[in-house]
């Protein structure tokens, strides 16, 4: 029987200064990203940050996730990016290359400062989470989402226990999750579900996805969406290498599946987001949510961003 990994590791914290704050990104549905780590003590075997570590010349293997780097001074750097008159105010996605609510934020509160210089600044931020230590700054998320466009987004992609165990070894129950969820809906926070990725043969059974939007819907999240498991090079041997240890009967399949490619095509991924969407739809998540709208712009600020 093979070993699953344990929830807990030994990690190393090492503090670094950072220069910038904000990341230009290209190819994403956002513009800017802010990770006040790097790595993730989440360890997730799908995550496709192990990518990036590869072509930094980074752990990319088992050691994912043992050292995180703490960028200590990052909520003054923003500050100081956000103060300057050519900031336009584009949204800013927290947590595209890291979770930033993983167990180092229980320490050093990056992320709650952030928020925190957001919420002064009124700038749109979308977050994307597996922690629900976020429930610890609803009084910033509330005073944020006020003042500007707040989504925050939960990635379950499953509530299968052996699904979640073997493949999120670092992360909280997705129960937990969508019970963090419920507390930040009920507080008037926009808060939805991220089933990414769904992991063919393994979690999308069509119940299995059906069970996932429907704890969504009873949570109160405002909305649901879903993409599907992509392998880019040193996510790719990693990801493989689990699948071995724990589902060898579903290696030639997925040997086949992303034999020359790391994006399986529309054709299959298209039917699954589909599917997720139908059911979205047929239970009506977000039909019964109530959320903070922040304010217009004061008309001669709209005139001066034009």
């Amino acid at each position: 029987m093979a070993v699953v990994e344990p929830r807990l590791a030994a990690v190393e914290y090492l503090e670094q200064p950072c220069k910038s704050a904000l990341n230009r990104v290209k190819g994403m549905p956002f513009n800017w990203s802010l990770n006040p780590y790097m790595g993730c003590e989440h360890r997730c075997t799908f995550c496709y940050v192990r990518a990036f570590e590869l072509r930094a010349d980074r752990p990319s293997d088992d050691r994912y996730g043992r050292s995180i780097r703490v960028k200590v001074n990052i909520a003054q750097v923003l500050r100081q990016e956000l103060g300057r008159r050519s900031w336009r105010k584009e949204a800013v996605a927290v947590g595209a290359a890291t979770d930033p609510y993983q167990p180092a934020e229980g320490r050093y509160r990056l992320t709650r400062k952030c928020l925190e210089v957001f919420r002064d600044f009124a700038n749109p931020v979308g977050l994307i989470t597996r922690g629900p230590m976020i429930v610890r700054d609803i009084d910033v998320l509330q005073e944020l989402a006020r003042r500007a466009d707040l989504s925050v987004n939960f990635s379950i992609p499953t509530l299968d226990d052996e699904v979640w165990r073997r493949t999120e070894p670092g992360t909280a129950h997705p129960r937990q999750r969508l019970r963090a969820l419920e507390r930040l809906a009920a507080a008037g926070i926009k808060a939805g579900v991220g089933m990414a990725p769904i992991l063919p043969g393994l979690s999308d059974r069509p119940e299995a996805m059906e069970e996932v939007v429907k704890a969504a819907r009873a949570a109160g999240a405002h909305h649901v969406w879903a993409n599907v498991l992509y392998l880019r090079p040193g996510t790719r041997e990693h990801f493989m290498a689990s699948l071995a240890r724990h589902w060898p009967e579903l290696v030639p399949k997925y040997e086949q599946l992303y034999a020359g490619r790391a994006y399986l095509p529309k054709e299959i991924v298209g039917p699954v987001v589909e599917r997720v969407g139908t059911l979205t739809h047929n239970h009506g998540v977000g039909s019964h949510t109530r959320h903070f709208t922040p304010p217009p712009e004061p008309e001669q600020l709209t005139l001066l961003a034009g």
